[in-house]
């Protein structure tokens, strides 16, 4: 036991008495943790890229289902009003917005448009898997764009605009990186996809120290491969199946709810605590 913390009495479950983990002297009922406000987003705006189907859409939906008012930007604008027409349909609020995030302009001109930034899904992203010396300059340079550029100058403008709002130490903030378990190992045919996700793995950590002074944490969410469109169609290749489900651990996929509740977790105050590290959502595939 700490030597400042005080064990919880008999009557613990009832919420009759509690402990203070900081004076290490019980408290009031009243002062009890209220775990699930923890998880909650009340009164916070979230931005999600990439928000127009798979896994950025369930971390919409799941972020206006904790409370928070939720801005979805994808470059298909039937896909991206759908989803925020569903979430409000659900009592959500939830903005769509055309953008285009490898377009600076358009990424500038969405933020500045949101009165309040709290959290960012830096979500948008892709991957043309081939082998190494079939890489064309024209692959590399679309996916580096995307998954990289694109997601540094998102932040970057999400960071600006959270720091500008005067109660932001009090506040707080988090920008979530949609990382990958290839962004902690190498895989055949993933060259391009595997640097990419290495390098949104150390901007995180870089990104992290510099605003944690502003109380706005960095943390970047690395999945397997999950349930989405674009891996549904990598699934249905001979062989590809077998290949990935034998690697996985758990023996499955994940799905995009799983994901979302991580994401949701990384940005809400029960993840105080955390930034600067990745949150590994894989069944086990990296820890063999």
């Amino acid at each position: 036991m700490h030597p400042r913390q005080r064990a919880y009495p008999p009557d613990f479950a009832s919420g009759s008495l509690c402990c203070d983990f900081v004076s290490g002297h019980p408290s009031d009922r009243e002062a009890f943790l209220d775990i699930n406000a923890r998880f909650r987003l009340d009164a916070r705006t979230a931005l999600v890229t990439g928000a127009g189907r798979g896994i950025g859409r369930a971390c919409a939906v799941a972020l206006a289902q904790a409370g928070a008012e939720v801005w979805l930007a994808a470059r298909t604008k039937d896909e991206v009003e759908q989803a925020a027409a569903e979430i409000r349909a659900a009592g959500g609020k939830a903005h769509a917005a055309v953008c285009d995030v490898t377009k600076f302009s358009q990424v500038t001109t969405l933020v500045a448009s949101i009165p309040t930034l709290d959290v960012l899904v830096n979500n948008a992203g892709s991957n043309i898997p081939e082998p190494f010396v079939e890489v064309t300059e024209e692959h590399l340079d679309s996916i580096m764009e995307l998954n990289l550029r694109a997601a540094f100058l998102a932040a970057q403008a999400a960071a600006k605009k959270m720091l500008e709002h005067p109660e932001r130490k009090s506040r707080g903030g988090a920008i979530i990186n949609m990382s990958s378990q290839m962004g902690h190992v190498g895989a055949v045919n993933r060259t391009v996809y595997c640097m990419t996700k290495h390098g949104l793995e150390g901007l995180t950590k870089a990104m992290a120290l510099e605003l944690i002074a502003h109380n706005v944490r960095v943390v970047s969410v690395a999945p397997t491969f999950v349930e989405t469109p674009l891996v549904k169609g990598f699934l249905q290749r001979p062989g590809f199946s077998q290949w990935v489900h034998e690697r996985i651990p758990a023996g499955r996929v994940g799905d995009v709810e799983e994901v979302a509740s991580t994401v949701v977790f990384a940005a809400s105050p029960a993840a105080s605590l955390i930034t600067g590290t990745s949150l590994i959502v894989d069944g086990g595939w990296t820890a063999q």
